[in-house]
């Protein structure tokens, strides 16, 4: 299947309502797609976007847990069904993936696992492939089973969510714009993330936080990769309307590689924070009290969590659930654009992001092969703007090539530091 050829607007501006997105053909609105995690809040807002965006799709929620499964099934109506599956089990894995046209991955956290068996599972059985990785190591590993996809014929997209996934094509946006206009050379990519809370995603996320306190950070300036301390090199940034200004922190994140590497940015840092304000403190705190080897360890991090996780949801009622991500360009010329999406819901907008992703795999944008999202193998230049059409669906704040005062609440604060 081909993607329908768009004129890309480079200054595009999307609101919730004043979009309308395209019509799905018949034969992709038929489609049957696996959403694994799907008890879970990640692949439970992945399953119903998908059902919003497109009623006709049989979407099959697929989990441990089959009373919240059926639960969610219920909601979404007749043409969805629950199956239980084990992402550890090769053979649970593909029983379940037999006659389905593409598998959504979303039964995170990523980090510290040992293989990517679900692509495996994808690639054995010929079935398209996304995923919701937010793990550099998890995202190399997938890149390592491109020739396995390319003989098998199968497109796969990995880190394919909202952050990384629409930044990353945020990222990808703004560097073709600065390469449109003459000789401008983009000179230093910035991803700046926040979430209130935990942004009602629940345990997984804050497993994925302490996870990844547990990584040096990998940055690069000026082409030279550096490593950094986790949550260190706090800058204070306007995420503008909605959000405001806000502390972030250094974090080692996959899309800063896939950007320094695939759209030849020379220098490349991610930082992300969050609030209550003491929730940053307790963050960096932890980076200097527990050993590394500590937070990298996936069962002591569960019984962190566990420990956390009446306090986080305690906080979160008050603190809601807000997500902002700005993405930053200088180039050469001296000339500064940025790229901002802000939503009142991780736990909503996550599902809509992961959703766009899935109906490009299915519409026919991804090449066989395992591709970032900022690699036009995986999504095309003109299937672009229609991804970020539909990733923005109830936003609070959308807007792409923006020089920073148009987005900024107070402009004339400029605080984005000296740090890479």
């Amino acid at each position: 299947m081909a993607p329908t050829s768009l004129p890309l607007n480079l200054n595009f501006k999307i609101t919730a309502t004043a979009t309308k997105l395209p019509e799905l053909p018949e034969n992709i609105r038929n489609s049957r797609v696996l959403v694994l995690g799907g008890t879970g809040r990640v692949g439970g807002s992945t399953a119903t976007a998908l059902s919003n965006l497109c009623p006709d799709l049989r979407i099959v929620v697929a989990g441990r847990n089959r009373e919240k499964g059926e639960a969610l099934v219920a909601k979404l109506g007749g043409n969805s069904g629950f199956a239980r599956v084990d992402i550890d089990d090769i053979n649970s894995l593909e029983t379940a993936l037999k006659g389905v046209d593409l598998v959504v991955h979303a039964a995170g956290p990523f980090q510290q696992a040992e293989k990517c068996s679900v692509l495996e599972a994808a690639i054995n059985t010929k079935t398209a492939y996304i995923d919701v990785c937010d793990d550099t190591t998890y995202a190399c590993r997938a890149k390592s089973l491109m020739s396995r996809a390319l003989a098998a014929n199968v497109p796969a997209i990995t880190t394919a969510g909202i952050y990384p996934g629409v930044s990353s094509v945020m990222a990808a946006e703004l560097v073709r714009a600065a390469e449109s206009e003459s000789e401008d050379k983009p000179e230093r990519l910035r991803f700046y993330y926040y979430t209130a809370g935990t942004g009602g995603a629940g345990p997984t996320i804050l497993a994925t936080s302490f996870l990844l306190l547990g990584e040096e950070v990998v940055a690069y300036n000026k082409g030279e990769k550096i490593k950094l301390k986790p949550y260190s090199g706090m800058l204070n940034v306007d995420f503008g309307k909605g959000i405001g200004r806000r502390n972030v922190y250094l974090l080692n994140l996959p899309e800063v590689r896939s950007a320094h590497e695939i759209l030849g940015v020379p220098t490349v840092s991610a930082r992300f924070g969050t609030s209550p304000f003491f929730w940053n403190w307790g963050m960096e705190a932890m980076t200097k009290l527990l050993p590394s080897e500590y937070l990298r360890d996936r069962s002591k991090v569960q019984r962190l969590v566990e420990l956390f996780d009446p306090v986080v949801r305690a906080t979160d009622g008050f603190a809601g659930e807000r997500v902002s991500m700005r993405v930053d360009l200088e180039r050469s010329s001296g000339r500064n654009t940025v790229g901002i999406f802000s939503h009142k819901s991780l736990s909503v907008s996550v599902g809509i992001s992961t959703a766009a992703f899935a109906l490009a795999v299915l519409e026919g944008s991804t090449q066989p092969g395992v591709w970032f999202p900022e690699e036009t193998q995986g999504l095309p230049i003109e299937a672009r703007e229609v991804l970020l059409n539909r990733a923005s669906q109830g936003t609070i704040n959308f807007a792409m090539n923006r020089s920073p005062w148009m987005i900024e609440t107070n402009p004339k604060e400029l605080g984005l530091g000296i740090y890479v």
